[in-house]
Order: C-alpha cells, then structure tokens, then sequence
C-alpha cells in the first residue's frame, strides 16, 4: 500500500452487516431498540437494507420493517463523528421508501393518501459520546436560524451500561481499535480480537459460530495489498516458468483478472460494499460494478 494511504473500509463494519443480516440477531437489536415490545418474533421483522449498490451505488447498513407495514427501522453504526451522519440517514430513508412503493406497486400520483410505515432512524455510534447529542437533527444541524421546510431526527446510541447486543458491538469495536492499535492488520490481531471479545462475552455466540470465517474476513480487509502483491507475483513467476512468449503477457493479465473477480465475488458475498471492494482492490467503483454484473448474467 502506498505512503500515507488509508483504508476506508473496517471489519467492524462487515461484522455489523453480516450479524444483523440473520435474524436471530436482528431480533436482539430490535429488542434493545424496543424493549417495552415483549410479544416480538424473527417472523416480525423483514430486512429491507438496500440492495441497488450496482444501479446507484447507495447502500446502508441494515434496514427492517417490523410487522408488515408498522414500522420501517434503519440503522447505521458509525465510528467518525459528522453531522452529515443526519443527510446520509435521509438518503437511505427516502431510497427505501422508494424501494417500498416500487415493491408494493404504490402510486403516488393520484389522489388517495397513501400508507407508509412510520420511519425510526438510528445510530450506533461507537466512539466515545463526548458533548454529542441524542438525538442528531437536520434543522437544529444545518439551518438553527431559519424555517426550514423539511426535518430529520436520527437518535444516536452510545456506550451503556448493559451487556445489550449494541453494547457488546460496540465493545468489539473498540476492542477492534485496540488490538490494531498494539499489533497492526495481521493475523496475531484477528486472532486477539476474537479471544478477547469471547472472553468479555462481547458477541461471543456469533463469533464462536463464525470463528473462522470472521477471521478470513480480517485478514483479508487488513492486509488485502500484500494478498495482491503475492499472488500477482506468483502468476508472473508461473507464466515465466512455462515459457509463455507470444501469449505470456495474455496469459498472466488473464490470471490477474480471474483473481480479481474471485476476490470481488467474495467481499461481495460477505456484504461489503461496492466502495470499499473497489477501495482494499484498488479498482474504480465502475470496474467492481462491471465484474459484479458480469457474474450476475453468469450464474
């Protein structure tokens, strides 16, 4: 990786992703949303995260809706304090609104009022809270003096005191951060993450579940240049050793090529997004979509 080049992407966001996609999860995290709610099932709850990243590269995190048509809940996790965090929410809501009516043939144009589920927007923030507020509000963010013709309110969850599923996400973050911290992107801190997080009961059920896979999923994000160097080496060295001439440098770009789509269809299966899979490979967001789309007509 180049001189003072960082990495966007953080497994702390794919473990977030993948968790919340399985529904034995999604119901723990509703639950601590909504703790008054005690007749809730898996059955309740429908994920609705968008999915259109290969049309309009928007995506977020997780999105649900909770008995039928009730309520529509979406929810970011975030370690970086910004007040755009409010814009992007409004993005994802208005994008998933619009999946809904798509979905169930809604039109919006004629006279009768339509339904729509009651939208609640929330995120875990993960660092520290600090003077930040509860609640992150579009108007009070952007226009305090003004009367603005349009609000969004997204509640921001921080660090409690509870052993609640988004407090024990938010202890393996942090854990994340330190082992990182004490022994960079390498295999001596996958594997110190997952002990330790175990240890402190910090989504033990899910990690002892997904050990090895998780795992897999670390080393990649944290040293995915050096997989690359490697392995482009290796083609090289295996098309000299065969005497390619004519057709070596054809038979080397090929093998590049079919690495790089392994890899992109494997991030991608792990839901990580476009632009982080373009970011670790070092391709544009068009190339990820281009492979993505090819493998689609495909398989």
């Amino acid at each position: 990786m180049a001189d003072g080049k960082k990495m966007k992407y953080s497994v702390k966001d794919t473990v977030f992703r993948d968790m919340f996609s399985k529904k034995k999860y999604l119901i723990q995290l509703y639950s601590a949303l909504h703790p008054e709610d005690k007749t809730i099932t898996q059955a309740d709850l429908e994920i609705v995260t968008l999915q259109s990243i290969l049309l309009n590269g928007i995506y977020n995190d997780l999105g649900f809706m909770v008995r039928g048509k009730q309520l529509m809940i979406l929810v970011e996790a975030q370690s970086t304090w910004s007040a755009n965090i409010v814009i992007r929410a409004l993005i994802y809501l208005m994008s998933t609104y619009q999946d809904y009516f798509n979905a169930n043939q809604i039109q919006l144009y004629g006279s009768h009022k339509v339904k729509i589920p009651k939208p609640e927007l929330y995120v875990i923030y993960t660092g520290d809270k600090g003077n930040h507020p509860a609640v992150l509000s579009l108007k009070d963010e952007f226009f305090p003096d003004l009367d603005c013709c349009i609000d969004a309110k997204v509640k921001m969850i921080y660090l409690q005191d509870s052993d609640d599923i988004i407090d024990q996400y938010i202890g393996f973050c942090r854990v994340c951060n330190e082992q990182v911290a004490l022994h960079g992107r390498t295999l001596k801190a996958a594997k110190e993450i997952i002990r330790i997080c175990r240890d402190r009961n910090l989504l033990r059920e899910y990690l002892s579940e997904r050990e090895t896979e998780v795992e897999e999923i670390m080393l990649t994000l944290f040293d995915q240049e050096h997989v690359w160097n490697i392995e482009r080496n290796n083609i090289r060295a295996a098309a000299l050793v065969e005497g390619w001439d004519k057709g070596k440098a054809e038979g080397i770009n090929q093998g590049i090529l079919q690495k790089e789509t392994q890899v992109v269809l494997s991030m991608f299966r792990h839901n990580m997004s476009v632009e982080d899979i373009a970011e670790i490979n070092d391709l544009s967001i068009d190339k990820v979509k281009e492979i993505l789309k090819t493998a689609a007509v495909l398989h």
